[in-house]
């Protein structure tokens, strides 16, 4: 098939570890729904006053789109908060250390996709350099 339409409807959300007194986040896999052959997208949900774990990625790159909310994310080592509104984009290149967070009221949800690699190029930082800690 030449092109793929995918509805909200058709979503299915997974919400990720968190430590009980955290709250979560909600991911929605696009890629395998899509067909991607040489990316990777993913909608994310995060709850007020979630947030993901700092980490950089060695070889790829990735690129938010938010579509709802604003998504604070601290970037660079020492991290330097962006908050990224409705219809804003971020690209993060490939060693840059990252954390999304979000700080307000409503939950953000926000597109990544990043290049689609054979093997794991994630990397968690230590918890020391987490700013929202």
């Amino acid at each position: 098939m030449a092109f793929r339409v995918i509805r909200p409807d058709e979503l299915e959300w997974t919400t990720r570890d968190h430590e009980p007194e955290e709250a979560p986040r909600h991911v929605a896999g696009l890629s395998e729904l899509a067909g991607f052959a040489h990316t990777r997208a993913n909608v994310w949900r995060y709850e007020p006053g979630a947030k993901g774990r700092r980490h950089k990625h060695v070889l790829q790159e990735e690129t938010f789109v938010v579509l709802a909310g604003t998504l604070s994310m601290y970037l660079g080592d020492p991290p330097e908060r962006q908050d990224v509104p409705t219809g804003g984009l971020i690209h993060v290149e490939p060693g840059t250390p990252l954390q999304t967070a979000n700080h307000g009221r409503r939950d953000p949800r926000l597109r990544g996709v990043a290049a689609k690699l054979r093997a794991s190029a994630w990397h968690a930082l230590p918890r020391g350099g987490d700013p929202l800690r």
